[in-house]
């Protein structure tokens, strides 16, 4: 359960020293022309047991691994993780490595890089943290930079312009190529609506990202880059954030429709270098992702929905546990985490609303699942691992398995998975990664 990255390698550099980059990222591009279209998932968490599930998943697979952290997540300033990007890739690095998972298949990307934690600064302030935090990353060793100044900042008095958006974009780059080394990073522009983490408010009329507009955000980006001297660095672009038509919010999916989005991959005849990223893919149903992926859509974010599942699955384990453990011994998990989002609500009270039954549904279950935000809270810590701690000192009957976690129960009735607490979190979190895996190409 601990997230401190001390307790795992040690990194400096390249990892291991050594300059081994995936290919993975440019040849999406390459086999959609080649009518072999085929993706990669990009999974968005900092908590180690989703890190070590998508590393599970890729060493059964066989396949390269991407991971990133957001801006909000990991920066220079700590994010609301408190790790650096250098932090992070030592936590990425060495759960890797003691899993024996090969370096030069792990790529590691940053999400929304640009003002968005500092939004409410002005423009300059803003900015300035921004290109800081990006030269951090690259710094640290990410390959893959999304670059996303598209939210205003505090002083500039409503929505900005597209040509402020790319010129903003241009300065993030800039940065970047300034902190990188001989291995220069690949980016990603434009950015989705609504806005990251899930939407808040009806998705009874999401838009799909319009042709002119998306041709639009390419050109402008385009001619602002020659402008600013990095005409040299576009070949490096090689996928454009559009919405396709997925999002999520508490408690409702919006599912792909490949016919909403045609025009989007028509578009994409004329872009031999780029693919698309499609961000909250979460929860969707499996076909759309090969649907997606098949469209042009070779980027598929996900994070909460790895994390939905972790806390479905601890929530199931503290009902066995209630079963099993004298009551005056039991972690009681749930309970203190209910206990500790309701004094400390700076991570959801903005986003969830109704009378106290609802809120309290929503804190627990909501898609969004703002939960994510406190499990280093140290209350909540100490709960995962007394939970775990007793469930280690007791053997799990099947038949409460069935009662609770019915499909790790036929996992482990099939001799395809152990009976403990810790297997069984990672296999559930792995349920959400193997629709991605099978759709991104992997045979699973």
């Amino acid at each position: 359960m601990n997230a401190n990255p001390g307790l795992h390698a040690s990194l400096s550099g390249p990892l291991n020293g050594r300059t081994l980059v995936s290919n993975a990222l440019q040849n999406l591009a390459v086999a959609r022309r080649a009518g072999q279209p085929k993706g990669i998932y990009s999974v968005c968490s900092a908590h180690p047991w989703v890190l070590e599930a998508a590393i599970d998943q890729a060493l059964e697979d066989g396949s390269d691994l991407l991971i990133e952290a957001t801006s909000n997540q990991v920066n220079h300033l700590g994010g609301y993780t408190g790790m650096l990007p250098a932090d992070f890739r030592r936590l990425v690095a060495g759960i890797a490595t003691s899993k024996g998972f090969d370096e030069s298949r792990l790529i590691l990307g940053g999400d929304h890089l640009g003002p968005n934690p500092w939004q409410r600064e002005p423009a300059l302030d803003a900015m300035r943290e921004a290109k800081r935090m990006v030269e951090g990353y690259v710094r640290a060793g990410f390959q893959k930079i999304h670059l996303d100044a598209s939210m205003a900042c505090g002083d500039d008095h409503g929505a900005i312009s597209g040509e402020t958006v790319a010129r903003r974009a241009a300065e993030l780059c800039a940065a970047a190529e300034q902190g990188s080394g001989e291995q220069k990073p690949l980016y990603v522009i434009g950015t989705e609506v609504p806005v990251p983490g899930g939407a808040t408010e009806s998705l009874s009329e999401l838009a799909v990202t319009s042709r002119a507009d998306a041709a639009e955000t390419l050109e402008v980006h385009r001619r602002v880059f020659k402008e600013a001297g990095l005409a040299h660095v576009w070949p490096r672009v090689i996928a454009l954030v559009v919405q396709p038509g997925v999002e999520f919010n508490h408690d409702s999916v919006v599912d792909y429709d490949p016919a909403r989005a045609v025009h989007l991959t028509e578009l994409l005849k004329d872009e031999d270098q780029l693919v698309y990223e499609a961000h909250s893919t979460d929860y969707q149903r499996p076909e759309a992702y090969r649907n997606l992926v098949r469209d042009g859509f070779a980027i598929l974010k996900v994070g909460p929905a790895l994390t939905f599942a972790m806390r479905e699955a601890l929530a199931a384990l503290s009902l066995i546990e209630a079963d099993l453990v004298e009551p005056g011994r039991c972690a009681r998990l749930m309970d203190v985490l209910d206990r500790v989002m309701t004094e400390d609500r700076r991570h959801w009270e903005h986003h969830y609303t109704g009378d106290e039954r609802a809120v309290r549904l929503l804190r627990r279950y909501s898609y969004s699942d703002r939960v994510r935000y406190y499990w280093n809270h140290p209350q909540v810590k100490e709960a995962v691992e007394k939970l775990m701690a007793n469930l280690q000192q007791t053997a799990i009957p099947e038949t409460l398995l069935s009662a609770y976690l019915p499909e790790e129960y036929r996992a482990v009735r099939a001799g395809k998975l152990q009976p403990d607490a810790h297997s069984m979190i990672i296999h559930r979190i792995r349920q959400v990664l193997r629709d991605y895996a099978s759709a991104c190409g992997a045979q699973v």
